[in-house]
């Protein structure tokens, strides 16, 4: 059986309120939630809520946006793919991710994110040039 749809929308939403205000909401992760966090050439875990926030913040010092979002129930969670920007340097960024999250009493308490690195101007620029998506929807097209 799939964990409930609402769960799901209710925790999705209060993931991209976490990724957008660099804030942790009530209700999110439980206290001693473990996180791995893969990037294109790294990989680090960290566990506990609180290390989780550094993390984030860590790597993520600049508020941005989350303009797209799609969640899935799984039997033990959820998956979402997500997709940031935010402005940094002088630049806008752009990154692509997935999170398999794990769920126990409504809370995470387990999560693998892969993340396909932050996107300077240059990079989305040169993906613009170079391929052409076949379902650019609002979004999900880095650079367009």
């Amino acid at each position: 059986m799939s964990t409930d749809a609402q769960l799901v929308k209710n925790l999705t939403g209060k993931f991209v309120e976490f990724l957008e205000t660099g804030t942790l909401p009530e209700g999110l992760f439980a206290e001693e939630v473990f996180l791995e966090f893969t990037m294109p050439t790294w990989w680090i875990q960290v566990q506990g809520a609180a290390d989780v926030l550094r993390t984030r913040l860590a790597s993520h010092p600049s508020l941005g946006s989350v303009p797209f979002v799609q969640a899935n129930p799984t039997d033990t969670g959820f998956v979402v793919e997500f997709h940031e920007r935010w402005h940094a340097d002088g630049q806008n960024w752009y990154c692509r991710e997935m999170m398999r999250a794990e769920v126990t009493d409504g809370l995470i308490t387990a999560a693998a994110v892969y993340c396909t690195g932050d996107w300077d101007e240059a990079r989305q620029r040169e993906h613009a040039a170079a391929v052409t998506l076949l379902r650019p929807t609002p979004g999900r097209s880095a650079g367009r």
